[in-house]
C-alpha cells in the first residue's frame, strides 16, 4: 500500500472509533429502557398492537416471534412486488415483478441480504422501493440488534428464564436506533447530492447519437436466449436518454446504516445519484461500521466490562486490517498481461499504476479497495466498483470476508453476535487444552451450547457449497456463467458465498436472474439468516438460566492479547476452512495463472 492508502484508513479508523463510543452510549440507554419517556412511548405503541411491553419471554417465544414476524415481512413484500402496476407512486408504469424474482428478492430483504437480480430502476416502482425494501432494511437491521442484545443479556443475567421481549426489542431498535440516524444521514446526503425527488424520470436530448446493444425482449418482456443459453442482442441507437431519479436519499440512508445494501439503481453505490462525490463516499464507508462498532461496547456496557467489548473490537478490527492492505496491494499492482498483451503506451502506463478497470475515477483505486472489504466484511453488499474486474487476489479478499461468517464488524448485530459464538468456541478449545471447563464472562460452557455453536458455525457453509456444487453440476446454473474456468467458478462462489453470509453484493458476471439462481439463492439466504439466529437464541436462553461464576485461578482471562490471538485464530481455521478446497479451484488458481504466465 501507498501513503495515502495508510492516512486513508488511518483516518477512516479513528474518526469510526470517535464516532462509535458515544452512539454506543445512546443505544444501550435505548435498548435497555432507561430513558422515561422513550418507555411511555413505546409501551402506547406496543399496547395498541396488544403487546404487554413488560412481559418477558423465554428464548423459544423470542425465536418464534422473530421467525413469524420474518415471514409475515416476505409476504408482505412479495405481494407488493406482483401488485406494484396496480398501486400508486408507479411513474414510470413499471409492471408486475417476475414471481421468482420477487420471491428472491423478498427472502433477501427480509434476510438483510439484499441480493439483487434486478435493476432497481427498471424493475420497482417508488412505492416498492419505500415500502417493500426500505422498510424491511429497517426491520431486518432491527431484527439483527434484537437478537444481539438478547445473546448478551443471556450472559449478563443470572439464573433467569427470560431473554427479553422481542417486540419491544424490535420497536426500541427500529424507532430509537435506526430510525432517527437514517434521518439525520438522509438530509445530509441529499444537501450533498443524492437523489430524493417523487418526480418521474427525466427524457433528455443528449448532444451525440448513441449507439448500444440490449436484450431482444418476446412478448412478455422476457429476455430471448439463444442455443447457448445467452440472451440474443439486438442494435440500438438513438439521441434521447432517460435520467432515473426518485426518492434516493431516503433509502439510500438506512441501506448504509443498516448495512443492508440494496440500491436503488441497479450501479448501487456506483450511480453518481447514489454517491456522487468523495465526500459522501466518505460518509458511507463510516456509516457501514458504524453500529457494528457501537455494538461491541454496548456489549461491554451490558455486561459490566468494557474490556470484552474492547477484546472482540481489537479482534475485529486487526483482522479487517490485513484484509485491506492485501486487497489495496493487489489492486495497486494491476495486471501483470496488460503491457505483455501489446496494448498502446498510454493504457500500459494506467495498469502499472493499478488496476482500474471496473473502478469510478471519482474514488480511485485506494477508496475502491477500502470500500470493497469494509462492504464485504460488514455484510453490507453496497458496492462502488465491480467486484468482477478486481484482480483475483483483490477480488478473493472480498469473498473471504464474507466466508469468514461475516464477523469481521459484520452485518448490524449479526456481526457480533458471530463473534461471540466463535469467542464461545475459543474459549472451548482453550478448555480443552488444559482439561477445565471453559467459562465466558462468567458462564460455563457445556455441551449444549457447544451443540448451537456447531450448527451456528456449519450450516452457512453447508448451504454455500451445496449450491455452489448443484449450480455448476446443473444446467440451468452453469447456462448463466459469463466466463469460462476458474473465473466462471469464482463468480458462482462468490454468488453463494454472499447469499449464505447475507451479504448482497455480486461478481456481477454471473446472470443469477433465472428461475434456477433465484429459488437456490433465496434458500440459501433464509438458511444463511435464521440457521444462526435459533441457535443463537437457543444459546442465550440457556446461558441466562446459567449462574454468573466469579473468574478463578484456572480462568481464562477473554479480554486480553492472547485471547485475541485465539479468537482471531478460531475465526480463520474454522469460519475460513471449509471454503479453502473450493477457493483453490476458483480465484486462487485464477491468481497463479495470471501471475504465472507474467
Amino acid at each position: 500500500m501507498n501513503g495515502s492508502a495508510w492516512i486513508q484508513l488511518v483516518v477512516f479508523l479513528v474518526v469510526l472509533l470517535a464516532l462509535a463510543w458515544p452512539l454506543s452510549r445512546w443505544i444501550f440507554a435505548a435498548m435497555e429502557g432507561r430513558a422515561a419517556w422513550l418507555r411511555r412511548v413505546e409501551r402506547t405503541i406496543l399496547r395498541l398492537a396488544g403487546v404487554d411491553a413488560e412481559a418477558e419471554q423465554g428464548w423459544l417465544r423470542y425465536a418464534l416471534g422473530l421467525l413469524i414476524f420474518n415471514a409475515l415481512g416476505v409476504v408482505a413484500v412479495y405481494a407488493l412486488q406482483r401488485l406494484q402496476s396496480w398501486l400508486p407512486l408507479n411513474p414510470q408504469g413499471m409492471g408486475a415483478v417476475t414471481p421468482d424474482s420477487a420471491f428472491n428478492t423478498a427472502i433477501s430483504f427480509v434476510t438483510n441480504t439484499n441480493w439483487q437480480g434486478y435493476g432497481g430502476e427498471s424493475t420497482m416502482s417508488y412505492l416498492t422501493q419505500m415500502l417493500a425494501l426500505t422498510v424491511q432494511n429497517f426491520l431486518s437491521a432491527a431484527t439483527g440488534i434484537a437478537v444481539v442484545v438478547a445473546l448478551v443479556r443471556g450472559f449478563a443475567r443470572h439464573s433467569g428464564k427470560f431473554i427479553g421481549n422481542v417486540w419491544t426489542d424490535l420497536t426500541r431498535a427500529t424507532l430509537w436506533v435506526l430510525l432517527p440516524m437514517s434521518l439525520v444521514f438522509a438530509i445530509v446526503l441529499a444537501g450533498m447530492g443524492v437523489v430524493q425527488t417523487f418526480k418521474p424520470y427525466q427524457d433528455v436530448t443528449t448532444i451525440e447519437a448513441q449507439s448500444w446493444q440490449e436484450p431482444k425482449l418476446d412478448a412478455d418482456g422476457q429476455a430471448i436466449k439463444g442455443a447457448d443459453g445467452q440472451p440474443v442482442m439486438e442494435d440500438k441507437s438513438g439521441q434521447s436518454q432517460s435520467i432515473a431519479l426518485g426518492p434516493v436519499a431516503s433509502q439510500l440512508a438506512i441501506k448504509m446504516l443498516g448495512t443492508n445494501g440494496g440500491g436503488f439503481f441497479n450501479a448501487n453505490s456506483a450511480h453518481p445519484f447514489e454517491n456522487p462525490t468523495a465526500a459522501t463516499n466518505a460518509l458511507q464507508m463510516l456509516s457501514i461500521f458504524l453500529i457494528p462498532a457501537a455494538l461491541c461496547f454496548v456489549m461491554g456496557r451490558q455486561v459490566g466490562d468494557m474490556r470484552q467489548g474492547w477484546a472482540l473490537l481489537g479482534a475485529m478490527t486487526a483482522m479487517f486490517v490485513v484484509a485491506v492492505i492485501v486487497a489495496t496491494a493487489a489492486e495497486q499492482a494491476g495486471n501483470p498481461q496488460v503491457a505483455k498483451l501489446g496494448v498502446d503506451v498510454a493504457s500500459s502506463a494506467a495498469q502499472s499504476g493499478g488496476n482500474m478497470e471496473g473502478k469510478e475515477v471519482r474514488f480511485g483505486i485506494e477508496a475502491s479497495s477500502l470500500f470493497a472489504v469494509i462492504t464485504t466484511a460488514a455484510s453490507c453488499g453496497a458496492v462502488n466498483a465491480m467486484h468482477d474486474s478486481f484482480t483475483p487476489l483483490g477480488g478473493l479478499v472480498p469473498m473471504v470476508m464474507m466466508q469468514l461468517g461475516e464477523v469481521v464488524f459484520g452485518g448490524v448485530g449479526a456481526g457480533l453476535y458471530g463473534m461471540l459464538v466463535f469467542a464461545i468456541l475459543a474459549v472451548f478449545v482453550a478448555g480443552l487444552m488444559i482439561g477445565r471447563t471453559p467459562e465466558y464472562m462468567g458462564k460455563k460452557i457445556e455441551a449444549h451450547e457447544m451443540k448451537m455453536v456447531s450448527l451456528a458455525i456449519l450450516l452457512t457453509p453447508l448451504a454455500v457449497l451445496v449450491g455452489t456444487a448443484l449450480a455448476v453440476m446443473l444446467e440451468p446454473g452453469k447456462a448463466s456463467i459469463s466466463a469460462p474456468g476458474s473465473h466462471g467458478f469464482s463468480q458462482v462462489l462468490y454468488a453463494f458465498s454472499s447469499a449464505g453470509n447475507n451479504n448482497g453484493s455480486a461478481f456481477a458476471g454471473l446472470g443469477a436472474n433465472t428461475p434456477f439462481y433465484n429459488l437456490v439463492l433465496g434458500l440459501v439466504m433464509w438458511i444463511g439468516r435464521f440457521g444462526v439466529i435459533v441457535p443463537v437464541l437457543a444459546m442465550a436462553g440457556s446461558l441466562a438460566a446459567k449462574k454468573r461464576l466469579a473468574p478463578g485461578e484456572g480462568t481464562l482471562p477473554t479480554h486480553g492479547p492472547l485471547f485475541v490471538v485465539l479468537l482471531i485464530g478460531c475465526v480463520l481455521l474454522v469460519g475460513l476452512l471449509n471454503y479453502v478446497p473450493a477457493l483453490a479451484l476458483g480465484p486462487v488458481v485464477e491468481h497463479l495463472i495470471l501471475w504465472s504466465a507474467s
